[in-house]
């Protein structure tokens, strides 16, 4: 999926606007987005934006998050952010299948000095998320994987996330065509998930126009 900004849902010249405005990736995220284009192609694009990536850390430190779970790492980036934005008291579970495109992100997490705050589970995320123990409530959660087990993420998330915990879920406007009334695949998939959170009283959400769709879970 190629990388989303506002450009994708916003009139450019607003979406420049906003842009202007956002906290810009350092120095260190700039070079983890450079590794990530030459070590995977057109596959960076599954790579989060630099503004979604701000927005993520601002989100950690609003809800004082120390305890976080990840669904989907790619190549470390949005791991990065969040791991900062946890503190060094924080601890994040990343879920991904990939050993070879996490291994880019690691040496930028050892630079960062945050790698003792992440532990990376190579494995189906699914599996992963069920072994997480309810006794150790999650404050904060970010799913950016394959969009057919969005719903089974979601629900195996809820239970663990704490009252008023905070989870984000991306690609929720799939570039305007979750629209789509002959949807096919992914795009069912995300329209399946967007239904089933509306519907769901256990929490209430927003999704927000930003890269390519964000949406914003809280638990009731």
């Amino acid at each position: 999926m190629a990388p989303r900004t506002h450009a994708d849902i916003l009139n450019p010249e607003i979406a420049a606007y906003i842009g202007a405005r956002t906290g810009q990736p350092d120095e260190l995220q700039r070079r983890l987005i450079a590794a990530t284009a030459e070590a995977t192609g057109r596959a960076a694009g599954m790579q989060i934006g630099s503004d979604q990536g701000a927005l993520m850390e601002l989100l950690v430190r609003l809800t004082g998050a120390r305890r976080a779970v990840e669904v989907g790492t790619f190549t470390g980036y949005s791991a990065l952010c969040i791991a900062r934005a946890l503190g060094p008291q924080g601890s994040l579970t990343c879920c991904d299948v990939s050993e070879e495109w996490t291994s880019i992100g690691r040496p930028f997490w050892e630079e960062a000095g945050v790698a003792e705050r992440i532990d990376l589970r190579i494995a189906p995320a699914i599996e992963t998320l069920h072994t997480l123990p309810e006794d150790d409530p999650v404050d904060f959660a970010f799913i950016d994987a394959d969009k057919g087990g969005y719903v089974d993420y979601y629900e195996a998330l809820l239970p663990v996330l704490r009252q008023n915990g905070l989870l984000l879920v991306d690609n929720t406007l799939w570039s305007g065509r979750i629209l789509d009334a002959e949807a096919e695949g992914d795009t069912v998939a995300l329209q399946r998930f967007n239904d089933h959170v509306a519907a769901d009283d256990r929490v209430e959400s927003y999704i927000l126009p930003v890269g390519d769709g964000v949406t914003l879970i809280r638990k009731r």
